[in-house]
């Protein structure tokens, strides 16, 4: 594989089967990751990566491979991580769309909707919403306007307000999401490893 920031599908499955694997690291919400993720890999939100940060990265002394639905969110987690000094961070090009369909091993589970998909509705529903009442209330397509602004600066800085407040919402929250479940995953049984790349 190659030593930039990003290895694709295929790469990531030929790595998978050597003795120094890297470690999988997927930064969705608790619900995606239940939905559907590859065997083997640590669910570690990226809203709790974030926040612990120091104390996760002290666990992470072999080669990483952060996943999300497309990218965007590894991306995040990739850019963190190497601010806190990790240079053994690489990104699965295009997540897991990308691992799906090359057809590769999943674990599926109870099927939820991700993450981005919630935030289509949220803030189509807000919008809709905004501009019926608008017609009789006046000032209220405002709110439509906020939140189509809102979107604006969320493309422009790929980061977004409303899907990280509904990362929180219970529907994305899984029952061990929390530090001290997540760090003590990430001490357990992967041990140390040499570099795969």
């Amino acid at each position: 594989m190659s030593s930039s920031a990003t290895v694709n599908s295929t790469e990531l499955q030929e790595s998978m089967s050597c003795s120094r694997a890297p470690r999988l690291i997927d930064v969705r919400t608790p619900g995606e990751f239940e939905t559907v993720h590859i065997p083997g890999a640590y669910n570690v939100p990226l809203d709790l990566l974030r926040e612990h940060r120091d104390e996760i990265v002290e666990h992470l002394d072999q080669d990483i491979v952060l996943i999300c639905r497309s990218g965007q969110r590894a991306a995040q987690a990739d850019e963190t991580l190497r601010r806190a000094g990790l240079t053994n961070v690489h990104v699965l090009e295009g997540g897991m769309t990308a691992w799906e369909n090359k057809g590769f091993a999943v674990k599926r589970g109870t099927e939820r909707w991700d993450l981005e998909r919630q935030v289509r509705l949220v803030a189509g529903l807000i919008v809709a919403v905004s501009v019926l009442v608008g017609a009789f209330v006046p000032g209220v397509q405002w709110v439509a306007f906020a939140i189509g602004a809102g979107l604006t600066v969320a493309a422009l800085t790929n980061t977004c307000a409303m899907g990280m407040m509904l990362a929180r919402l219970p529907y994305n929250r899984g029952a061990s999401c929390d530090a001290q479940t997540i760090v003590a995953q990430l001490v357990g049984p992967a041990g140390k490893s040499a570099s795969v790349w």
